[in-house]
């Protein structure tokens, strides 16, 4: 029945899925997932034929573009998931925002895309620290305090983080 966009209850169930993951921090899987679903249906209208990896290289793009964003409003908190030992922590998080950026678009320029998967699944890899950092010290980076999740955020983050990896790796670097 999932697998029947045209039911009602199909529609409803997604609706309740994506509302719980709003709940639940979860807002970048959202922006992914719902990203994908228009991307592809935008690509499938204009060029009358679908194209699943551009889909799916939009939308993480988009998603991207969403974190990005969390740099430069989330700044303090941003800069609280950053380990004592490494300097210049908001210079850092601005920077990291805009590479966020600049990943968005290579990932959306043929010729880059490749080149582009690699350095995300790389930059993916190095800020997994940064969410376990965060986690071991109940960050929220939202709100600037010590009143986050705590390691049971790791049981979503961790997973996810992968699951960021093996998306980026199908739709720019294996591509079918």
């Amino acid at each position: 029945e999932l697998l029947n966009l045209g039911s009602l209850s199909t529609l409803k169930s997604f609706m309740n899925f994506v509302s719980d993951l709003k709940e639940n921090n979860m807002k970048p899987l959202v922006i992914l997932f719902s990203s994908l679903v228009i991307a592809i249906f935008v690509i499938k209208n204009v060029r009358k034929d679908y194209d699943f990896a551009l889909s799916a290289r939009i939308a993480m793009s988009i998603m991207l573009c969403f974190t990005a964003i969390g740099h430069f409003v989330f700044t303090k908190g941003m800069a609280m998931t950053i380990p004592p030992f490494i300097p210049f922590k908001t210079n850092l998080v601005f920077l990291t925002g805009f590479f966020e950026i600049l990943l968005a678009i290579g990932l959306l320029i043929p010729k880059l895309k490749v080149i582009t998967g690699w350095t995300l699944i790389i930059f993916l890899l190095l800020m997994l620290p940064a969410n376990i950092y965060a986690s071991m010290h109940n960050i929220d980076y939202q709100k600037g305090t010590f009143n986050g999740n705590g390691l049971s955020y790791l049981w979503f983050r961790i997973p996810l983080q992968f699951v960021f990896i093996a998306w980026t790796y199908f739709s720019a670097i294996k591509i079918p």
